[in-house]
């Protein structure tokens, strides 16, 4: 990595193809911090207190800004993504104390490419420079270039959806509905659709789709430092008929313990940086990565079972998620299995939980069948009840997408 003084660089003459040149700034309001991530990147870079001191020395060469520990808050990301929307030649990479949830959120959605730990590797940032800066626009004579597409999750971003499906008691169809409905919409979209496989001890998405993963959620968290979309797209498994991308759950219960919530949101944050919609399969229990995935979603798709055990876990499950705030506006009631003769009315369902729901999933001897053919039943199956249902889902899905990207345009 070349790093050079903002005031001595000027652009190449165009003799002989070259390297691009490339300067680093450091911003950090703590001067011993700054100090010290001055000499882990070695001479040539230089630093400022504030992100509004770099903007008078832009000139067109390609920059990559390193944000310490102290630009980890909501007001200083906010300042960088109003500062530096729209400059293919600036990019951002932010060194914080630790990885938190609120922090990759925070920082990966106002434009930051990359998120690292001060007190991890220090070869880890360079290769962060690096990676960041080879993606950068190089000047030239001709105009100004158009802004790249964002990464950011603000207006006019191009952000895929995301929708976890949860459920609060194992057995109610939550990994089967997660399967078909994303294969609905991988078949729809004109983008990439991705499933993800989050219940990390006994996760069944390869199982049902007869895939041989080479790559699992482990290969992409031991690589989270470095993660970026041309990474964790060659970690994808491609279903062959729909086109659907499939990053699956560890090989083995042991993995699980390795992976955090700061991780799992930080792939779904990069997954939908190239994907048009990521559709996430969870266990059926909460923890840590479970909420931290709830709260990174457009939609969750809460999904009972017809029977008084799966409506009572539901309603404490929501319970749970109105005193942690998460909007209801978000949380979408899926009802499978609602025409079982069970003698359960399904308003009284809904009176009970206080929620309409906005699909019900038939019963259908062709679920059980497509699972242990290892082929979803929208394919095996595609004119019967059950798929139609889920195609009808998929479309409230596609509509609600609509409607925020005409409210954003």
């Amino acid at each position: 990595m070349a790093a050079f003084d903002f005031n001595e660089i000027t652009p190449a003459a165009p003799i002989a193809p070259a390297p691009m040149q490339l300067a680093v700034a450091v911003v950090e309001a703590v001067p011993a911090v700054r100090l010290d991530l001055e000499e882990r990147l070695g001479p040539g870079v230089t630093s400022f207190e504030r992100i509004e001191d770099v903007l008078p020395r832009l000139n067109g060469t390609p920059v990559v800004v390193v944000l310490g520990p102290s630009c980890s808050d909501a007001e200083v990301l906010g300042s960088v993504e109003r500062s530096l929307a729209g400059r293919s030649d600036v990019g951002v990479v932010l060194v914080a104390d630790e990885l938190s949830t609120t922090v990759l959120q925070l920082a990966l959605r106002s434009g930051v490419k990359d998120v690292l730990t001060l007190q991890g590797d220090p070869l880890q940032i360079v290769e962060a420079i690096e990676r960041v800066g080879s993606g950068l626009s190089s000047p030239t004579a001709a105009a100004p270039a158009a802004p790249a597409t964002p990464d950011t999750g603000g207006e006019g971003s191009e952000l895929g959806r995301v929708t976890t499906v949860f459920s609060t008691k194992g057995g109610s169809g939550k990994s089967v509905i997660a399967t078909n409905l994303a294969v609905v919409l991988a078949e729809r979209s004109d983008g990439p659709v991705c499933l993800v496989d989050a219940d990390l001890q006994f996760g069944d998405v390869a199982v049902m789709m007869k895939l041989a993963p080479s790559h699992t959620i482990v290969d992409a968290v031991t690589n989270i430092d470095r993660l970026d979309t041309s990474l964790l797209e060659s970690l994808l498994s491609t279903h062959e008929s729909s086109g659907l991308r499939v990053l699956p759950a560890p090989l083995e219960p042991a993995f699980a313990d390795q992976i955090g919530a700061a991780e799992m949101v930080k792939i779904v944050e990069v997954l939908r940086r190239f994907c048009s919609h990521v559709v996430i399969d969870t266990p059926a229990y909460f923890n840590d990565v479970v909420l931290g995935l709830v709260e990174a979603s457009d939609d969750v798709l809460l999904v009972a079972g017809m029977d008084i055990p799966n409506i009572k876990n539901v309603k404490i499950g929501l319970q749970t998620l109105r005193l942690l705030n998460t909007p209801m506006e978000k949380l979408r009631l899926i009802l499978n299995r609602a025409n079982s003769k069970v003698k359960l009315d399904i308003g009284g369902v809904e009176r009970t939980l206080q929620v309409s729901a906005d699909a019900l999933i038939p019963s259908d001897v062709v679920v059980p069948q497509s699972v242990n053919k290892g082929v979803p039943f929208v394919h095996s199956h595609p004119k019967s009840g059950v798929a139609k249902s889920i195609r009808a889902l998929a479309d409230r899905l596609s509509e609600a997408d609509a409607e925020v990207r005409s409210r954003r345009g």
